[in-house]
């Protein structure tokens, strides 16, 4: 990874699903960090493009930088902090879709593998079955293609690499994955193909139900596999 050249997609700048006075959500591409980066190089982000709109905007949850989808960002400080809230209490739903190699066997199932940070490895991170964190991820295999799986993934809890690393555990790496994936199923998609494809949250103002969706790229096989 020390090779890696960060040069995020700049069509279009911000791909905006919705906007009001308390929330702002885009749909992020796969190749742009949801924040800035430590070093000047990886300054820009969705935040930081959004800042340039909106200097008083916060941030409130991420995608990984492979990620693709659904993002939301608050407006006004009120807004961040009741949405924060949401988040850290696990009473946001999302969904994710992902195409993974092989065929899973089981058309339904739960995965909870405690996740923690791999010290020798970073930013890459671990299961580990006594030291590690609870984490929850419920998944639904929606078609398959000659040599992977589409599948829905409906995460409980939000760590790190929860979903990249809940699927490799179970012999299913996600296409394109160049943390986890081996070889052959890196080879078979230029890039990750996980997308955050539904968000449901309270609105911070209305306080009612809103759910914010995009469709998803990869949602035929990739080459036909």
């Amino acid at each position: 990874m020390n090779d890696f050249l960060y040069n995020p997609p700049t069509e279009p700048w911000l791909d905006t699903i919705y906007k009001d006075k308390d929330i702002i959500v885009f749909n992020k591409p796969a190749g742009i960090l949801s924040v800035p980066g430590r070093d000047i190089e990886r300054h820009d982000s969705m935040y930081s493009r959004l800042l340039a709109l909106h200097p008083d905007s916060h941030t409130v949850h991420r995608l990984d930088l492979a990620t693709s989808g659904v993002i939301i960002f608050a407006l006004r400080k009120d807004a961040e902090r009741a949405l924060k809230v949401q988040f850290q209490d696990r009473e946001t739903k999302k969904t994710y879709y992902a195409r993974v190699f092989g065929h899973i066997k089981d058309e339904q199932g739960c995965i909870d593998f405690p996740l923690i940070k791999d010290t020798d490895n970073p930013p890459k991170h671990k299961i580990d079955l006594e030291a590690g964190k609870l984490c929850k991820t419920f998944y639904e295999v929606v078609s398959y293609g000659e040599q992977s799986t589409l599948v829905k993934l409906m995460p409980v809890t939000g760590r790190t690499h929860q979903l990249r690393l809940h699927m490799m555990a179970i012999g299913h790496p996600i296409l394109g994955d160049d943390f986890y994936a081996g070889p052959i199923a890196l080879a078979l998609s230029p890039r990750l193909l996980l997308h955050a494809s539904k968000i449901s949250i309270q609105h911070p103002y209305t306080k009612k139900t809103v759910c914010f969706k995009t469709d998803v790229p990869f949602i035929t096989a990739v080459n036909g596999q």
